[in-house]
C-alpha cells in the first residue's frame, strides 16, 4: 500500500528517475556520514575544550575566594588565561544562545556540570562566552573567547560536502545524459512510427540499447513491407477489376433500360467496393501533413456530404484552433463514418470539440447501433455485422470503420465506438492529439 502511494509522487521521465536513482543514495549517504562525523568529532572536541575551560574558570574562582592571593597575582593569572573578570552587583541573567548554535548546548551542559556555582552561560554575543558565577564572597562575571570552548571552522566540512556533492552530481548527470540519449531517440522513433511517420534512426549507446534499437528497426521494416505488399495487392486487384467493369458498363448501355436497370445497380455496387478497397489500401500511407483550421475543415466535409445527398448536419462546434494532419486521410475517415451512419440509419449528426490537447470529431446516427460485444470486431477489415445492423441503402464492404481506425492510429489518435444518447444509434468518436 505504501509503495502504491509513493508511486504517484515519483517522477515520470527517465531523466528524472535516473537522476533520483543516482543522486538520492549519494545524498543520503553524505547526510548520514556527515551527521555522524559532526556529532562525534565536533561534539567530542567541544566537550573536551569546555572541560579544559571549566578547569581554568575554577582556578580563577578559587583564587578570587582565597585571600592568600593578591590582586596582582590574580591579574597575572587572568592575563595568562586571557579571561576578563568583573564583579557585578547582582546576577539576574539566564542561559541563552542563538537557535542554530548547536555546539552551545554542549558548552552549557559541560560548564554547568563542571561549575556548581555557575548561574548563567550567555552565548548570544559574537565570538565570546560570558559566565555569571555566584561565589561565596561575591558574584563574578567572566568573559573569554568562544574559540576556547568550541572547534572553529566547523562549517568547512558542510561547505566541502555541498560543493563536491554538486560537482559529482553534475558529472554523473552528464554521463547519465550521454547514456540515456540513445533511449530517448529510440522512444522518439517508436512514437513517430506509431503515429504513421518514419523518422531516421540509427541504434547507439550501450549493448542492450543497441539490441533494442536493432529489434525496432527490424520490426519497422517488416511492418512497412507488409503494408506495401498489402497495398500493392489491393491496388492491383482493384485496378484489374476496372477493365471488366468498364466492358460491362459498355455492354449494358446497349441493352434496353428495363433489362439493364438491376444490372447497372450491381455494377455500381462493384465500383463502390473497388473504391473502398483503394481507400483501405491508401489509409496506411501518410499524405503530406499540413496545418488546417479544425472547425472549418470539418464543416466543409459535412457540407460536401450534404450536397452529395446524405442526410447529415453539423450539430455544434466547441472550441477552435489549428491541427497538423493529413487532410485527405482525415477527410476520407470522416466521410466513411458519415456514409456508415446514413447507410445504417436515416440521418447523421456531426459535432466537433477542440481542446488544448486534442480534437474530437463525433458522428452519431439513429440506426440500430452496434452491441458492445461486437464493437471490437466491427473495426476489423471486411467485418460484416448484418444481423446487428439493418442496411437501408445496400450492402457495405466492411471497411468504413477499419479505414477510420487506421487513419486515427496513423495520427496517434483513436476511434471509439459507443451508443448515441441523442439519436439512440451508433456514436463514433475520432480523437486526434494536438
Amino acid at each position: 500500500m505504501f509503495f502504491k502511494w509513493l508511486k504517484r509522487y515519483m517522477p515520470r521521465g527517465i531523466y528524472a528517475r535516473a537522476a533520483l536513482i543516482i543522486v538520492l543514495p549519494v545524498f543520503l549517504l553524505q547526510v548520514v556520514v556527515s551527521f555522524q562525523l559532526i556529532r562525534r568529532h565536533f561534539e567530542g572536541v567541544t566537550q573536551q575544550m569546555s572541560v579544559a575551560a571549566a578547569r581554568e574558570v575554577r582556578l580563577v574562582i578559587d583564587m578570587s575566594e582565597n585571600p592568600a592571593f593578591t590582586p596582582d597575582a590574580l591579574s597575572k593569572v587572568l592575563d595568562g588565561l586571557a579571561i576578563s573578570l568583573s564583579k557585578p552587583d547582582r546576577i539576574d541573567a539566564v542561559h541563552n544562545r542563538r537557535w542554530y548554535d548547536f555546539s552551545g548546548i554542549i558548552i552549557t551542559r559541560v560548564l554547568t556540570d563542571q561549575l556548581p556555582q555557575l548561574q548563567a552561560v550567555q552565548l548570544r554575543e559574537d565570538r565570546i562566552v560570558r559566565l555569571l558565577i555566584q561565589t561565596n564572597t561575591s558574584p563574578l562575571e567572566l568573559v573569554f573567547d568562544r574559540r576556547r570552548v568550541s572547534a572553529t571552522n566547523s562549517h568547512q566540512l558542510i561547505v566541502n560536502m555541498v560543493f563536491f556533492g554538486i560537482l559529482l552530481t553534475i558529472v554523473a548527470y552528464a554521463y547519465m545524459r550521454n547514456q540515456l540519449r540513445p533511449i530517448k531517440r529510440l522512444a522518439t522513433a517508436a512514437e513517430a512510427f506509431g503515429r504513421g511517420r518514419s523518422v531516421p534512426y540509427s541504434p547507439g549507446g550501450a549493448v542492450e540499447v543497441r539490441a533494442a534499437g536493432n529489434a525496432f528497426l527490424d520490426m519497422r521494416n517488416r511492418i512497412e513491407r507488409f503494408f506495401e505488399q498489402r497495398t500493392l495487392m489491393l491496388s492491383g486487384v482493384s485496378h484489374d477489376l476496372r477493365t471488366p467493369l468498364t466492358r460491362l458498363k459498355l455492354g449494358l448501355s446497349m441493352l434496353d433500360h428495363e433489362d439493364r436497370a438491376e444490372l447497372e445497380q450491381d455494377v455500381e455496387e462493384m465500383q463502390r467496393m473497388i473504391d473502398a478497397f483503394l481507400d483501405f489500401a491508401r489509409s496506411d500511407f501518410e499524405d503530406a501533413r499540413t496545418k488546417v483550421d479544425a472547425a472549418p475543415f470539418v464543416r466543409d466535409i459535412v457540407d460536401a456530404c450534404a450536397r452529395g445527398g446524405q442526410d447529415v448536419t453539423l450539430r455544434k462546434t466547441e472550441g477552435d484552433g489549428t491541427l497538423t494532419l493529413s487532410a485527405d486521410m482525415v477527410r476520407r475517415a470522416v466521410e466513411n463514418l458519415i456514409g456508415n451512419a446514413v447507410r445504417y440509419g436515416n440521418r447523421a449528426e456531426v459535432s466537433v470539440r477542440i481542446t488544448e490537447k486534442s480534437m474530437r470529431i463525433r458522428v452519431e446516427d439513429d440506426g440500430p447501433g452496434i452491441p458492445v460485444k461486437d464493437r471490437e470486431e466491427a473495426v476489423k477489415p471486411f467485418a460484416r455485422l448484418e444481423p446487428a445492423r439493418n442496411q437501408n441503402k445496400g450492402p457495405g464492404v466492411g471497411l468504413g470503420l477499419s479505414i477510420a481506425a487506421d487513419v486515427a492510429r496513423a495520427h496517434g489518435g483513436v476511434l471509439r465506438l459507443g451508443e448515441s444518447d441523442r439519436l439512440g444509434g451508433l456514436k463514433a468518436d475520432l480523437v486526434f492529439g494536438r
